[in-house]
């Protein structure tokens, strides 16, 4: 069966990442008293950021009463104001190498592009506006679209139903973390491609059983061209 459809996360995977995320969510919970390590912060920036925050706060915060639904939407709403604020005014805001060379590629091939991500859709929408990749993907999802975010398949179900895609056979997933990696695994995809250009080094990403990891985006063309016939014509 031919691959219809790429599914993209966006932070780490397409868009270039010099950890503003993870410093952004590290302030939000350093602003609520909350002082974590960077490190601890980044394997996990891939989850929907509720679930990252309350994954923080079950860690490190002792009096387990104080853990509210309030608490984490407060924590939230000023990640999301720092991004959003970030995104909108950084000169830093750029695809990583040969991203849209590969969208084109893929595009002119018939696959269709969609993208999805941990963030909330008023910071993706930022980010598909200053890039101008409007014209340039199918479909973004963000995870406050969806009951579930990753892992779960949620999202890339989503994508699926709205652009007629009917079996996780004919889809390719392509993400920089474990979460990327089990959120492909979890919707039956074909093909689950970790990329080592985000939070996730090629040793990082190997216990999750990708079944590729790839250092540039563009290897993508290569791995699905035994079942997109055209791309081997494009590449030779």
């Amino acid at each position: 069966m031919s691959i219809e459809l790429v599914v993209f996360d966006m932070a780490g995977t397409t868009v270039k990442d010099k950890n503003a995320v993870g410093l952004a969510f590290q302030n939000a919970m350093n602003a609520y008293g909350y002082n974590i390590a960077i490190e601890n912060i980044n394997p996990i920036m891939g989850y929907e950021k509720p679930v990252a925050i309350r994954m923080m706060l079950d860690k490190h915060e002792a009096d387990k009463s104080k853990i509210t639904e309030q608490l984490i939407e407060n924590i939230h709403a000023e990640f999301v104001t720092s991004m959003v604020h970030f995104y909108e005014t950084s000169n830093e805001i750029v695809p990583l190498p040969n991203v849209e060379e590969t969208f084109r590629v893929l595009r002119e091939a018939g696959v269709k592009i969609a993208l999805d991500t941990g963030f909330s859709k008023n910071i993706a929408d930022v980010i598909i506006r200053r890039l101008g990749w409007a014209d340039k993907i199918d479909l973004m999802v963000a995870s406050d679209e969806v009951e579930n975010g990753r892992p779960f398949p949620d999202m890339i179900e989503k994508i699926k139903a709205e652009l007629d895609v009917v079996s996780s056979e004919v889809v390719a997933k392509v993400g920089d973390t474990e979460v990327d990696i089990n959120e492909g695994i979890n919707s039956g995809c074909k093909y689950v491609i970790g990329v080592t250009t985000g939070a996730f080094t090629r040793e990082e990403l190997m216990p999750y059983n990708p079944t590729h990891i790839i250092d540039d985006i563009s290897e993508v063309i290569a791995i699905i061209s035994e079942d997109v016939k055209i791309l081997i014509e494009k590449e030779s």
